[in-house]
């Protein structure tokens, strides 16, 4: 048995019933399980595809290309053993969210079961992010975005003068829980929150179930044909989790991850000591839901750590609305709201699971910065009770 058991709770929306919850639910579990059962064959059909080509060209070509088939049967390779890494992902999952008495198999003919791109990327980007949180690979990028966070909680809540047992912080956007493993690991009481079932699935196999540090291996760029140096960078290897949490878990901190949507959960007015943000804000169809939201469940003192850009995920997503304001605009409804913005550095330079060996990657120029909810309505619009301003923009960031 292991010494940590992080639990996966499950936030229900009010406006709907019992049923057409536990069917929604159900029929969603059961496309994300699909489209991880399919990953083999869909993989392997790309590799088809230019095996295929490849055997129409000339003679001539087809030997000149003869180093470049062998990678495909490199390729094929990694793809299969990505897949047995996935089988051992899924195998205990039935019940992390299903009732024991409820099966997770699906008709290849069910209208249910016919995974789309979108989801077969999705079981793809999964797989990268686990090289980005947990493999020496994403060692440079925690580094960038999670250590600012990590150390600006230190500041805030010293760990030599403070009870950070009981001091709460909350990981909206948690993806696969190292943030918010990292926290707990100092000390704080931490909680993950996630909506994505492709994150949460995957992050319950790490944080209870890899036993052993370093114990799987996957190939999580096997599937970037373009923009490869060498012949072997497509198909190299990373192994996880660096650090397993079951055999280093928190000495006296607590973690928990909750499933569900930011705004329908969190409601709870005056509760969090801290919110920690990290690539999260710009998931918002509607930014200044989640500034409000942050505002309302953040004690009295609380502070908000955010680091991240502003992509905007819903901005260009046929059949949603989204509005995309400038930070400029995100600074002063911030101030309005009633936050005193104690830190701002742009320009930030972060990566965001990118594959350390292609010849394309792409960075953000982030933003971090630090509110603090004031203790009382005395400090508002961004100034302190002393008179101090909040702080002007900063270029860089320094750790």
């Amino acid at each position: 048995m292991s010494s940590l058991e992080v639990s996966y709770d499950i936030e229900h929306q009010d406006d709907v019933t019992a049923e057409q919850l536990a069917d929604e639910e159900r029929k969603n579990f059961l496309l994300i399980l699909a489209a991880f059962r399919l990953y083999k064959t869909t993989s392997m059909n790309s590799v088809i595809k230019r095996e295929k080509y490849l055997n129409s060209l000339s003679k001539k070509h087809q030997s000149l290309l003869e180093k470049y088939r062998e990678t495909l049967n490199r390729i094929r390779d990694a793809i299969h053993a990505n897949y047995q890494v996935i089988k051992v992902m899924i195998k205990t999952i039935d019940q992390l969210f299903l009732n024991d008495n409820e099966s997770t198999y699906c008709d290849n003919n069910s209208e249910l079961c016919k995974v789309g791109l979108n989801e077969i990327e999705r079981v793809q980007v999964t797989l990268k992010q686990i090289a980005r949180d947990w493999s020496t690979d994403g060692e440079d990028e925690r580094q960038q975005c999670y250590k600012p966070i990590i150390d600006e909680v230190v500041n805030y809540f010293p760990p030599e003068s403070t009870d950070v047992a009981n001091i709460k912080i909350l990981v909206p956007g948690a993806g696969l829980g190292r943030l918010m493993y990292e926290l707990s690991y100092i000390g704080y009481f931490c909680e993950g929150n996630e909506f994505s079932l492709f994150m949460l699935i995957a992050s319950n196999f790490i944080l209870n179930r890899c036993l052993v540090e370093n114990e799987y291996k996957l190939y999580p760029y096997v599937h970037q044909y373009v923009n490869n140096l060498n012949r072997g960078d497509q198909t190299r290897a990373i192994t996880f989790p660096d650090v397993s949490p079951t055999q280093r878990p928190p000495k006296q901190g607590t973690m928990n991850m909750v499933a569900g949507d930011f705004l329908e959960i969190y409601k709870d007015a005056d509760y969090w000591d801290c919110v920690a943000t990290c690539f999260f804000i710009d998931c918002a169809n509607n930014v200044v839901d989640f500034i409000e939201t942050i505002f309302n469940i953040l004690k009295p003192n609380g502070v908000w750590i955010n680091l991240g850009p502003l992509l905007y995920h819903y901005s260009d997503v046929i059949g949603e609305l989204s509005i995309e304001p400038t930070f400029e605009d995100i600074c002063n409804i911030m101030t309005e709201i009633g936050f005193v913005i104690e830190k701002c550095t742009t320009g930030v330079r972060t990566l965001y699971s990118q594959n350390p060996k292609s010849m394309q990657k792409s960075e953000y120029e982030s933003v971090f910065f630090v509110c603090r909810k004031p203790a009382s309505k005395v400090e508002t619009n961004g100034k302190s009770t002393n008179g101090n301003n909040a702080p002007s923009h900063q270029n860089g960031h320094s750790n």
